[in-house]
């Protein structure tokens, strides 16, 4: 298992399995987090920008890639429907993308 620490939500730590990605792990933990095409890598809406732990993260998928390249994901940023970890990262939730409903420190 790696963790995943989410510093702008009160620095909770989520175990993400091999194989598993982000967001689900995200999501088995009890935390909300945004994603509008269901998890497809089809909009960037559930992006997380990676604080530490960058080489921790499998390389970029197709979606990934193609967001990269035209200019809708930036270098430090991952969408959380396709990345997957291989040991600790701690990330954020971009200010875009917060959701109301949750208390997010800074």
């Amino acid at each position: 298992m790696a963790e995943l620490t989410v510093q702008n939500l009160g620095g909770v730590v989520v175990n993400v399995a091999p194989g598993q990605t982000v967001l689900k792990a995200l999501h088995v933990a009890g935390i909300d987090w945004m994603h509008a095409c269901g998890a497809k890598g089809r909009c960037t809406s559930c992006r997380m920008v990676v604080l530490e732990g960058a080489e921790n993260l499998l390389p970029d998928t197709a979606p990934e890639t193609r967001f990269r390249n035209n200019g809708r994901l930036k270098p430090n940023e991952r969408l959380t429907c396709q990345a997957q970890l291989t040991g600790p990262v701690t990330c954020r939730v971009p200010n875009q993308t917060k959701l109301p409903h949750l208390s997010y420190t800074h």
